[in-house]
């Protein structure tokens, strides 16, 4: 669709606008000035970047193929900053935050320090956990006690605009963060995230798990030799199925009856090495927390392994047994 919006100006020749051309009022409720997109284009390209996390490419490409919208990477990179622009300063316009607690009488806080990658200054996030709202974020070049307790005067200040009381603070057990909010709030209870908590209490039973985890390890060894057995036995089988069909070795063997026991041998063989590369990544996982101890995912995992490895050879000797017997 294509908008025409026509400019007019004052007919007054000795109004003091008259020179100057003005756009009708309802042009900003339909696309900001001077954009090449509309408000409904705008807000799209930032739900697909911040809600599905879209790349710059595959936005431009969807709004080519979808909608025949042809943008360049530089104009959708600048709709995403004034997208995170705009979002932000909602996120702190005071009469939005009164109009959405309202009705809350009491509010939890909440400071964290996430860290992207290493080397990389450290996002300090204040969040509202009643209204599920981030009040505010700054990046700390050095999260110092004096810089974490300005941010958590912040937050005081902003309760206070509130007129709501502070019921709970929740936080990481850093020093900064437990001196900043016995500093600006010291009647408030203070409370430890999930995580750290449960890191700390559980310690004794992960350096246990730990322990059993190396066990395990060292008991779960040879996985090297039997992929090279199995794929040496592929080659040697290969080779001699090869020289029994073709004596000369002029003739290339194609499928058929000959070869009808071939499939089956390289069907085993898969499973061998997909066993074993299951193993491997058991092995080497090191995911898990408290409440998923690594050693105990490891030790379930190898036993659904071995449980597996069971029904086949189970299934193959009750095989064996029944040709025996038809035999």
């Amino acid at each position: 669709m294509e908008l025409i919006c026509k400019l007019n100006h004052c007919p007054d020749p000795g109004c003091p606008g008259h020179a100057k051309t003005k756009g009708p009022e309802l042009e900003v409720t339909i696309a900001p000035p001077h954009w090449a997109i509309g408000w409904d284009v705008f807000c799209w390209i930032g739900h697909r970047r911040f809600s599905r996390h879209s790349s710059i490419s595959q936005i431009q490409a969807d709004l080519r193929d979808d909608s025949g919208i042809k943008l360049s990477d530089d104009a959708i990179a600048k709709s995403i900053r004034r997208y995170q622009i705009m979002l932000a300063a909602r996120q702190q316009d005071p009469e939005s935050l009164r109009r959405q607690y309202q009705a809350v009488d009491q509010i939890i806080l909440s400071i964290d320090g996430l860290q992207p990658e290493k080397g990389h200054e450290t996002l300090d996030v204040v969040r509202e956990l009643t209204g599920k709202r981030v009040w505010f974020a700054e990046a700390l070049i050095s999260a110092t006690a004096d810089e974490v307790r300005r941010l958590i005067a912040k937050a005081k200040q902003w309760a206070d605009a509130l007129g709501k009381s502070v019921a709970l603070w929740i936080s990481d057990r850093q020093d900064a963060f437990v001196t900043g909010i016995a500093a600006e709030f010291p009647d408030v209870p203070h409370r430890s995230c999930d995580n750290p908590f449960l890191r700390d209490v559980a310690k004794p039973v992960l350096e246990a798990d730990s322990h059993t985890k190396v066990q395990m390890r060292q008991k779960v060894r040879g996985l090297r030799k039997i992929e090279q057995a199995v794929l040496k036995d592929r080659r040697t089988s290969g080779e001699e199925n090869l020289a029994a069909h073709d004596p000369q070795g002029a003739i290339t063997p194609s499928a058929g009856p000959a070869n009808s026991d071939r499939p089956r041998a390289d069907s085993a063989c898969d499973v061998v090495l997909e066993s074993c590369a299951a193993v491997r990544g058991i092995l080497n996982d090191d995911q898990g927390g408290p409440l998923h101890p690594p050693g105990l995912r490891m030790a379930d995992a190898l036993t659904e392994v071995r449980d597996s490895i069971q029904r086949d050879l189970d299934a193959k000797q009750g095989a064996l047994r029944r040709r025996n017997s038809v035999d």
